[in-house]
């Protein structure tokens, strides 16, 4: 891998790990997270560097899902915390404490999407996915959102797990393409799988 290629912007770097720009430079700060700076003054990090510390944050493996999970968290955090889903029409139909409720749900859901890739991600053993789609389909029923307003807001979150995978495939070693696309259908199972559970809830309603 060239120089060029090794070595990300801060804002970069951030986004990989799916923290804000001032966390990544208050580890930098630290010492926490190697970086050098370029003759203009600007902070580059090495992608290894940040693999290892998107290791460090916590306890799951392999570590392609680890980061994986983490920067979808992240995302999620980021979206929320920033008021960026003000404009949404099926965020702005939701009552706060099912707003509450679904922040608490996302930790729950990517971790079972962790266990399930542990687990080799076999067709038969998507329980979990099936349970937590009717669990996200009967809250936001109770609250009155529509069947259209349950699957636009499922979409928009899911999105941040499939765009996390699509940005370590990129700079993630030793993967190869192919390995990457197979994860990447595990992980369509069974977002399809809450998918398919939210619409069926809805019909039976």
């Amino acid at each position: 891998m060239s120089d060029t290629t090794e070595w990300v912007s801060l804002r970069q770097a951030a986004d990989l790990l799916g923290v804000h720009p001032a966390t990544v430079r208050n580890w930098a700060d630290k010492g926490e997270l190697l970086s050098r700076r370029t003759p203009g003054g600007h902070r580059r990090f090495r992608k290894s560097d940040l693999l290892h510390q998107a290791e460090k944050q916590g306890e799951l493996q392999p570590l392609e899902v680890q980061v994986i999970i983490q920067n979808a968290l992240g995302q999620t955090r980021m979206q929320m915390d920033s008021g960026a889903l003000g404009g949404e029409a099926w965020y702005a139909a939701m009552s706060e404490s099912t707003r509450e409720g679904l922040r608490s749900q996302g930790r729950r859901v990517l971790e079972s999407l962790r266990q399930y890739l542990a687990a080799g991600a076999p067709d038969s053993n998507l329980a979990a996915a099936i349970t937590i789609g009717q669990g996200y389909a009967r809250v936001l029923a109770e609250d009155g959102l529509t069947l259209p307003q349950a699957v636009r807001g499922f979409l928009y979150f899911s999105d941040f797990v499939i765009n996390s995978i699509l940005t370590w495939s990129e700079i993630t070693p030793p993967r190869s393409a192919s390995e990457w696309g197979h994860l990447l259908r595990q992980v369509n199972t069974f977002i399809n799988a809450m998918l398919l559970s939210i619409i069926e809830y809805y019909e039976e309603e």
